[in-house]
């Protein structure tokens, strides 16, 4: 709590010179004539709580879920140079966890191209780099494949270049970047994770470094919908002068996204998906019999998930209460190694009713069912409620 507190301090009082220093720029030739300045600071970001009730075969849980926030913060040098930056506080059961989303540098070169460097969110397909904050994400859930035990890198640290060309109707955008790498979990420390990749490798464990890109296609003028392809390579996971140093890994994503207002459906039509497919080097790992026997063992560590969502909001309802109701649905799926200790099968369907109190203020009631098979927890049925409610700052 000491800490947390520190960083607020820290925060709080940069603001407050940056605000006051913002005034006016004096001028060097002059200490009596000033100049506005071109330097400006804005703070935004999203907070959200909620309600959960999740429901097995063996068990019944029900509990409101701690507040989050995640302030963002926006610097802009001057019209070429620009920092931001996204901490994220949570409370996770009894204690408070700060993060940090991504804090970046950017530098734009002309309209088609700009430089990134920092801790930044990676553009593998579209979910985590756009889509995720809660009061984007139609659904008070993620799709299977994304966060804890993933197999879609969220965000890394190195160098990114980005742009964007029009081609006079149809637009074009690209992304390649060079990261520290991903971490293989070897099974020293979490045997049933043996073989899965950890993407929060703050510091490399070895010289191997990760390279990936995306390629995004908006064919139509009105750019309504929009294809892309993502890459994901490394020649190593694991730790240096290990046994892992030179397993490699490739990892490939297709999005899709379609928005359009039909006066035909009175409103707006919202389709989204995205497909993820995710090919580790085979290894040997070690298994601890109850005994205390070893054996080793390896399996063909390839996985994949999609998910595919479609959302309705009636704007063009001559009811305002209508104008305000979005319908959501989505379907995900997600496949991990046969013979790995996490081998899981599992499909999960989630409907929400979304209430539009402000275009960045939602509350969503929403029930999810998930069915698995095998998986840290055995496998089955979990259904679940959610009511939360999401606002954008």
């Amino acid at each position: 709590m000491k800490k947390t507190a520190l960083i607020l301090t820290i925060l709080v009082l940069c603001v407050a010179v940056n605000a006051q220093n913002n005034n006016f720029e004096m001028n060097n030739n002059s200490p009596t004539t000033v100049k506005p300045s071109k330097t400006q600071f804005m703070v935004r970001g999203y907070g959200h709580t909620g309600l959960n009730s999740l429901k097995s075969k063996e068990e019944k849980e029900s509990s409101f879920v701690g507040s989050a926030f995640a302030p963002i913060f926006l610097f802009k040098h001057s019209d070429k140079l620009m920092f931001e930056a996204e901490l994220e506080f949570v409370l996770e059961g009894n204690e408070l966890e700060v993060g940090l989303e991504y804090a970046d540098v950017m530098y734009v070169v002309n309209k088609n191209l700009t430089l990134r460097a920092g801790k930044f969110l990676l553009p593998f397909g579209t979910f985590m780099e756009r889509l995720h904050p809660a009061w984007i994400n139609r659904l008070p859930t993620r799709p299977l494949g994304f966060g804890h035990d993933g197999i879609a890198p969220a965000s890394g640290i190195g160098f990114e270049i980005r742009g964007a060309f029009d081609l006079g109707g149809p637009k074009l955008n690209y992304s390649a970047y060079a990261t520290n790498g991903p971490r293989l979990k070897d099974g020293s420390i979490e045997p049933e994770e043996a073989g899965l990749l950890s993407f929060n490798n703050y510091e490399d464990n070895n010289n191997s470094k990760a390279f990936g890109g995306r390629l995004g296609f908006l064919p139509f003028s009105d750019s309504s919908a929009e294809i892309g392809f993502s890459g994901y390579t490394t020649n190593g996971v694991g730790k240096k002068d290990s046994a892992y140093e030179n397993v490699g890994a490739f990892l490939y994503a297709i999005d899709f996204s379609f928005v359009k207002q039909i006066p035909a459906l009175n409103g707006i039509i919202d389709i989204k998906g995205q497909y993820n497919n995710s090919k580790v080097d085979n290894a040997f790992y070690v298994e601890m019999h109850e005994d205390g026997d070893e054996e080793e063992y390896t399996f063909n560590n390839r996985s994949n998930s999609f998910y595919t969502q479609l959302s309705y909001r009636p704007t063009m309802a001559d009811s305002d209460f209508l104008k305000k109701i979005e319908l959501v649905g989505r379907f995900s799926n997600f496949n991990a190694p046969e013979g790995a200790e996490w081998e899981e099968q599992s499909d999960q369907y989630a409907f929400s009713v979304n209430y539009w109190m402000s275009w960045r203020s939602v509350v969503k009631i929403a029930y999810q069912t998930t069915n698995s098979i095998g998986g840290h927890d055995g496998g089955g049925t979990i259904n679940g409620l959610f009511i939360h409610w999401a606002i954008g700052l």
